[in-house]
């Protein structure tokens, strides 16, 4: 690539979309009545997972570049 051209940039490929967090409970969903698990017990369990899916996905994108015909 010489200094003319514009370097390769990142993005998203359709066949691999970026995970989506999931949805809050509302507060009004907690009974607050000490439930083990309480729905937001559930709730940070998937925020756990999407935040490790997040990070997979991130690395993931890093090694692709957009490549103009």
């Amino acid at each position: 690539m010489s200094a003319a051209e514009p370097a390769a940039a990142s993005f998203p490929l359709p066949d691999d979309p970026k995970p989506q967090p999931p949805e809050r409970p509302g507060d009004n969903e907690c009974c607050q009545s000490g439930c083990d698990p309480c729905v937001f017990d559930f709730y940070n369990d998937e925020m756990d997972r999407y935040r490790q899916e997040l990070k997979a996905w991130e690395a993931r994108q890093a090694g692709r570049v957009k490549v103009d015909p």
